[in-house]
This record gives C-alpha cells, sequence and structure tokens, in this order.
C-alpha cells in the first residue's frame, strides 16, 4: 500500500521540486527531500494540517512565501521532470524512508552548520548541505505512523 494516494501529475511536480531543491545532491539527496514532501502530506497536524494534495504541498504558502523557495526562486522548478526523477518520486510516494529524513517535516541549506534545533524542532541529521528536522515528541503521531 502506498505512503499517499497520488496521481501521475503528482509524480511530475513532485520530480520537479526534489530535482529543484536537491539536484547537486544527487539521487539520495533527491529521496530525502521527497520524503519531506511526503511527510507533510500524511502528517496533518501542525503547519500542515489540512494538507491533502501533493499540489497543496508544494504551494503552500506560509509567512507570505512558499514553503518550497524553489517555487519561486528555482527555474529548475519550472522545467519538465526527467524520467529518473519521476522514479525516485513514485519511490517515495510509495514506500521509501530513510533517516535523517524518515520523520521530518522540515528541511533547509544553513549555509554554516546546521543549528540542534529550528523554529524549536530538533535535528534528525544532515546530508551534504541540507539540516533534516522532525516534530519534537507527542506533537505529530500522524507523521511516523503514515
Amino acid at each position: 500500500m502506498a505512503r499517499a494516494s497520488y496521481r501521475n501529475s503528482d509524480v511530475d511536480l513532485m520530480a520537479r521540486m526534489m530535482r529543484a531543491e536537491a539536484e547537486g545532491e544527487g539521487k539520495l539527496g533527491m529521496l530525502f527531500v521527497g520524503n519531506v514532501i511526503v511527510n507533510r502530506l500524511v502528517a496533518n497536524c501542525l503547519d500542515f494540517a489540512d494538507l491533502r494534495t501533493i499540489p497543496q504541498v508544494i504551494f503552500q504558502v506560509q509567512g507570505g512565501n512558499y514553503s518550497f523557495e524553489a517555487v519561486q526562486k528555482g527555474s529548475g522548478f519550472y522545467q519538465r521532470a526527467r524520467e529518473s526523477e519521476r522514479r525516485l518520486a513514485r519511490q517515495n510516494l510509495e514506500y521509501w524512508r530513510q533517516h535523517p529524513a524518515k520523520y521530518s517535516l522540515w528541511y533547509f541549506n544553513p549555509y554554516g552548520p546546521c543549528p540542534p534545533t529550528w523554529y524549536g524542532q530538533p535535528r534528525t541529521g544532515q546530508f551534504k548541505n541540507h539540516c533534516f528536522y522532525e516534530p519534537e515528541a507527542g506533537t505529530c503521531a500522524s507523521v511516523y505512523s503514515g
């Protein structure tokens, strides 16, 4: 059973975001970004309550800005998805989860050392330039089961 329901257009959108956010970090980096996207979809808590589709996750606006910087700044996001990226997106949607993004709802590239917390959420680890953060214990049980 898939982690989330999806359509082919969702796979393309997610693949484009994964490339735009982490192409320089290779397939594993893109999978980690995809993991966060799916986690936000299944979490239904905190900043991600009531998100029900991949487009809602990708185009979510928080504090006047898109949650994913690549939507407004990344020309890579507006290029067509490649089949290799679509395969990675399908992996995330179907089953793939791995530390440090296994339960993460946030990531960012600090251009320096990863802070131990980000907006009060604990760091789970780092992969290349991205730091990953998951919800504080007890604040979002659905991300651990979805």
